[in-house]
């Protein structure tokens, strides 16, 4: 988590607000989000949770939009001084444009998960135990 640019995003999805200390059934409950599934009827329950919680990691606020600020939030995170603030305002522009098809200038959930409906989520977002 400590080189991962959004690690601390990730990292305040195990604590509620105001909680300094996470117990075990909220530990498993977000480790549960990167669990491989098996069956077809279980990935796509897995794939919707999984979307969710990446959702969620960009939706700070929890008004269940993806907005303009909260997107360049965490381009800025993830690419850091890679590439200039301009560019970034580009990136999340296009990004806006591309998924916001209600043209409220912000990103819905269904919006969020039309968006990656042909990204391997299962793969991406899981964590294979060592046998």
């Amino acid at each position: 988590m400590a080189m991962n640019p959004i690690g601390d995003r990730i990292i305040s999805a195990f604590f509620r607000p105001g909680m300094e200390t996470v117990d075990f059934p909220s530990f498993v409950r977000v480790l549960a989000n990167f669990r491989p599934t098996e069956t077809n009827r279980a990935r796509d329950y897995s794939r919707n949770r999984k979307l969710r919680f990446a959702f969620q990691l960009y939706d700070q606020d929890r008004d269940g939009k993806i907005s303009r600020e909260e997107l360049l939030q965490v381009l800025r995170s993830m690419l850091g001084t890679q590439v200039t603030e301009e560019q970034l305002q580009s990136i999340a522009e296009r990004a806006i444009q591309e998924a916001d098809l209600d043209q409220d200038d912000a990103i819905s959930f269904d919006e969020f998960k039309k968006s990656l409906e042909k990204v391997n989520i299962e793969q991406k977002m899981s964590i294979c135990s060592l046998r």
